[in-house]
């Protein structure tokens, strides 16, 4: 695939019911399409508990290998939220209440309800800056490049959307969707053969159960329209010809 100078990102999913199977995944898809629609490579993608080393661990590595970090859960009210705390030990910074986030909060509870759990999610390390949360108020936090968001999926969605004009964007691929019924052992070798004649754009298979039975993704991306259609024709007259 052709190089590219788009920015890169790493993701975090943190959270104990994620791996035990108690809570289904809905963050990891959207976020991949989000940046990739940005122009921005997702490289990688950990799922851990509410461990602070592990926290810690990851978003020190990943923060020294790629433009963007997020992360997505562990920053509620409760005892295990503990995502902002281990951020800022990554960084080795300190953290306390934050009187721009309890303003926030304010937005929502009254102050007499704004009890110890709650002034919690107003915890934020130390020389970050707030993410807007318009649906709870509870805000997310950024922290040189990490960027620490809700794991609930609608508030997950719109602190997205406040960062985006904030991001660094790149150029979106192009990507072009070949659907068939062939199965991918009859036209692998001659797939293999386009590829190696395409080499400025990836072209995975991807087979699947539909409702009408078993098919076959072949799709194609690549920064230049003009070399994806050119690989896409090619895979179209492979098959036409099996």
């Amino acid at each position: 695939m052709e190089k590219t100078m788009n920015p890169t990102a790493a993701l975090i999913i943190i959270g104990e019911e994620i791996l035990n199977g108690r809570t289904k995944d809905k963050n990891i898809g959207y976020i991949a399409e989000y940046l990739t629609n940005l122009g921005i490579n997702l490289r990688e993608v950990r799922v851990i508990g509410d461990e602070e080393a592990a926290i810690v661990e990851a978003v020190n590595a990943l923060r020294a290998e790629c433009n963007y970090v997020f992360t997505c859960g562990g920053i509620g009210p409760t005892h295990d939220d503990i995502t902002a705390d281990s951020i800022a030990k990554a960084f080795g910074v300190p953290i306390s209440e934050n009187a721009q986030a309890i303003e926030m909060l304010l937005e929502r509870y009254a102050p007499e309800d704004l009890n110890a759990g709650r002034r919690r999610m107003a915890r934020i390390p130390h020389g970050a800056a707030l993410i807007p949360n318009s649906i709870s108020k509870a805000p997310g936090f950024i922290l040189e490049n990490v960027h620490v968001m809700a794991g609930v999926p609608n508030i997950m969605q719109v602190m997205m959307d406040a960062l985006a004009p904030q991001l660094a964007k790149g150029q979106p691929l192009h990507v072009v969707t070949i659907d068939t019924r062939v199965g991918e052992g009859t036209y692998a070798e001659a797939l293999r053969e386009i590829a190696a004649q395409h080499p400025t754009v990836s072209i995975g298979s991807y087979p699947r159960f539909t409702a009408q039975g078993f098919a076959t993704q072949i799709i194609i991306r690549g920064k230049n329209l003009q070399t994806c259609t050119a690989a896409a024709d090619a895979v179209h007259a492979m098959l036409t010809n099996i």
